[in-house]
């Protein structure tokens, strides 16, 4: 291990983040893309999945670093060589921490994000988008992104997209209090907007207007 690793606890980003939590809250929020309150409870439901022992060789990495080495990652994009500077944490040990707390949250989280299951309930969202936007027989408002990915061996221009490079695409969907109801994530880069939108739980409703 490099010596400099081994003084993470001096170089580590958590001492700034605990810094802007005292001082600026919103270069927090810009930081991880979240306040304190939700960095802290999303701590507590991923804590006792990607907490680690320490051992006679080495301390464990702490789980609010994992989670904020994460959070940040997701944020930015930036790449482990990159990371590292700032979390202190091996490029090799950031590809597992951000794995690792990925399937966490997906774990924690999954519950949350609701597909209505009745037309009462699709009817509750046209309502709210009337109220709240003016905005009628919208059932909710749709929107991705192209994910960046190395191409896959063998597959030719399958991920190939119109911004001429390889991707997968993230699709989502929000009810008119950006609450999100449908996530659809993996479709080749290819393929179109319409063409991901075709997923049989949009393609039921598609009476309606998808913003």
């Amino acid at each position: 291990m490099k010596v400099w690793y081994q003084k993470r606890k001096q170089f580590t980003h958590e001492n700034l983040l605990n810094e802007l939590k005292l001082s600026n809250k919103s270069d927090y929020h810009q930081f991880l893309r979240m306040d304190s309150e939700t960095f802290n409870e999303l701590l507590t439901m991923v804590k006792p999945i990607i907490e680690k022992q320490n051992t006679v060789m080495r301390e464990a990495i702490a789980p609010n670093m994992r989670l904020s080495a994460t959070l940040r990652y997701l944020a930015t994009g930036e790449k482990f060589e990159n990371l590292k500077f700032m979390t202190a944490i091996s490029p090799r040990s950031l590809g597992l921490i951000v794995i690792e707390t990925c399937e966490a949250l997906i774990s924690r989280l999954s519950s949350f994000i609701k597909v209505p299951q009745s037309e009462s309930d699709w009817k509750k969202i046209a309502d709210d988008f009337i109220e709240a936007w003016n905005f009628p027989n919208c059932i909710g408002a749709i929107d991705s992104k192209h994910i960046a990915i190395i191409k896959p061996a063998k597959s030719g221009s399958f991920y190939y997209n119109y911004k001429k490079f390889h991707s997968i695409v993230l699709m989502a969907t929000v009810n008119a209090n950006y609450e999100f109801i449908v996530a659809d994530v993996g479709t080749n880069g290819r393929i179109s907007d319409g063409g991901v939108k075709k997923i049989p739980i949009l393609a039921e409703h598609s009476t309606a207007n998808l913003c």
